[in-house]
């Protein structure tokens, strides 16, 4: 079994965390909250009171962060104390220009290092079920490969260092995008008094299919289970998807790539979040769009 060093347990890293440890692997934890080091402590896994402590020694580092600066700033104070050849996985999503110099600053030091963030939520953490899209070399993704098919279900390597991130602000801008119009069609369906069951029944296997809908239906009562079904407790905060799309935009803007479906999509999730959004699962949108006045051609 492995040393693995797993900074950053929060909603995601805790429980991605606690599947490596009932995997065999010993897990030296750090997070910058006393109650995460707490729990994670309770859980059996040794806790450091700083990040550079946690990695001494590790055969594997994973970070799960909130954003590209702290990534960055973790990446300076560990890469120094941690052992040459060792794995280090950044789950985080963050924008791909920062992804890149996580990597240069890893390799400069003779790490291997793959961005790997995931798709799946709190639940597919929890389960063991998350998608890792992972960008870097093909000798780091086989390196890292056991450790992430304990957290996840489905591998996929995108690519050299800022794939994955490319991979997932991509994915995740279509989300928001797909999730605003399914949220849409069910409202309009409702204003022309027809049930949500038959419009749901009707999409969910005619050309309107989608993930959003199937899956992740935005409306009680049809469908899978969903957020939904529990006045949009989150499975997928609308404040994540608001931070994603607020990368892919910036991605466009670095790229010059025009994306007016996603910059739109970003417009109205900071509309939500800023009339009642804050807390809410992004399939909650309805809700807001619900209550919005067509405005006159």
């Amino acid at each position: 079994m492995s040393t693995i060093a797993f900074i950053g347990l929060g909603n995601m890293g805790m429980p991605m965390s606690l599947n490596l440890k009932a995997a065999g692997h010993e897990i030296r934890a750090f997070d910058t909250s006393e109650a995460a080091r707490e729990k994670a402590a309770g859980e059996g896994m040794a806790t450091f009171d700083n990040a550079a402590k946690a990695v001494s020694d590790a055969d594997v580092i994973v970070t799960m962060l909130p954003n590209g600066e702290i990534v960055l700033r973790v990446f300076e104070e560990i890469v120094p104390a941690a052992r040459k050849g060792a794995v280090v996985i950044d789950s985080s999503t963050i924008d791909v220009a920062s992804a890149r110099k996580a990597h240069a600053i890893a390799e400069a030091a003779g790490l291997k290092a793959l961005d790997a963030p995931v798709s799946g939520g709190v639940g597919g953490a929890a389960a063991g079920t998350l998608t890792f899209m992972a960008g870097g070399s093909k000798q780091a993704f086989e390196a890292a490969e056991p450790y992430l098919s304990i957290m996840g279900g489905r591998l996929v390597h995108c690519g050299e260092g800022g794939a994955g991130q490319a991979a997932k602000v991509c994915n995740n801008m279509l989300l928001g995008i797909s999730m605003i119009g399914a949220c849409e069609a069910f409202s309009l369906a409702g204003k022309l008094g027809l049930s949500a069951e038959a419009a749901f029944d009707v999409i969910s296997t005619s050309s309107g299919f989608c993930w959003s809908v199937n899956t992740y239906c935005p409306v009680p009562g049809v469908g899978p289970q969903s957020p939904a079904d529990n006045d949009y407790k989150p499975g997928f905060a609308a404040d994540l998807m608001l931070k994603d799309l607020m990368l892919s935009q910036s991605a466009a803007d670095g790229t010059g790539q025009a994306t007016p479906m996603g910059a739109h999509a970003t417009e109205l999730y900071r509309d939500y979040l800023e009339h009642g959004g804050a807390g809410k699962d992004f399939s909650g949108i309805i809700e807001f769009l619900k209550t919005m006045a067509r405005e006159a051609n």
